[in-house]
């Protein structure tokens, strides 16, 4: 086996979004900070309701998948299909924009803490026009196993411990071959995992921090993205405050990426047709 390595190593900077609520972003922050599929990471974490009240009033999109992962609070997703989804702490929305989706992600809590991500996840070319569809996904579909020195919770692909178990999440058979793993591990402990050859990966621990790689690895800190080499495994081994982390990888799509705010196509001509079709009232015909 070939343990992946780290080779990048992206921090987070404060940003503002949807009505004001206030991020932390770390891929997407510009146009060559992403990596083929991920387009964007997003971490909002605040204890201040001015940070997060005005939430992400309605808004489009196209061309790509939108996924949103809380750790705690409370959001509502209404979109113009007629989906209207309860995303609380533990729980997931994967959202597939497709041809086109106006959708709107407003918090149901006036104070508090509200924590949580959301990634952009690209679309191949003969996907981007194909029908929105929508995914609320409860706290308890996600299955959260227990390994040496921590749990990992599996929202998408497979699991595999070191102990021969395996644990599947409730996202499958995507093109992009997703996996999308949250390990918790207390100081010191280790955890490895297998991920496709020729599959991107990244890590973003959002508590502590990793070494991530074979012995003792390359310090990441956190609230900052980590890109990893090829290889078909990861290790990482918890700092001494322990670590909490997101573990994203998928199959690159190698295709051309023309983004204009909520659209991303292959071209210029594709983007224009998108603004205009979203003016004319057609971008969800």
């Amino acid at each position: 086996m070939s343990t992946r390595s780290l080779t990048r190593i992206i921090p987070s900077i404060p940003v503002s979004d949807g009505a004001g609520v206030k991020l932390r972003r770390s891929l997407g922050q510009s146009q060559g900070l992403r990596l083929d599929p991920f387009l964007m990471l997003d971490e909002f974490a605040s204890d201040n309701p001015d940070d997060y009240i005005a939430g992400f009033p309605p808004h489009p999109h196209r061309g790509f998948e939108t996924v949103t992962y809380m750790l705690a609070g409370d959001f509502e997703h209404e979109d113009h299909l007629g989906h209207k989804g309860h995303l609380r702490g533990g729980g997931a929305q994967w959202m597939t924009a497709g041809r086109g989706i106006i959708h709107s992600e407003m918090p149901l809590q006036e104070s508090g803490r509200l924590h949580g991500f959301q990634f952009w996840i690209n679309l191949p070319a003969k996907e981007k026009m194909k029908p929105a569809a929508y995914r609320d996904i409860q706290p308890e579909e996600i299955p959260e196993v227990t390994i040496d020195g921590g749990s990992v919770k599996v929202v998408a692909g497979r699991l595999e411990t070191a102990d021969g178990r395996t644990a599947d999440g409730p996202i499958q058979g995507l093109s992009t071959a997703p996996l999308f793993l949250d390990v918790r591990l207390e100081a010191g402990a280790r955890f490895t995992q297998s991920v496709a050859d020729g599959h991107s990966a990244f890590l973003y621990p959002y508590s502590g921090s990793l070494h991530v790689g074979a012995g003792d690895g390359r310090t990441l800190p956190n609230r900052q993205a980590g890109v990893l080499s090829d290889g078909d495994s990861i290790e990482v081994q918890a700092g001494e405050d322990g670590g909490h982390f997101l573990l994203l990888a998928a199959r690159p799509i190698g295709e051309p990426v023309v983004q204009y705010g909520p659209f991303v196509m292959n071209t210029r001509e594709e983007i224009e047709q998108a603004l205009a079709d979203y003016r004319d009232g057609r971008l969800t015909a």
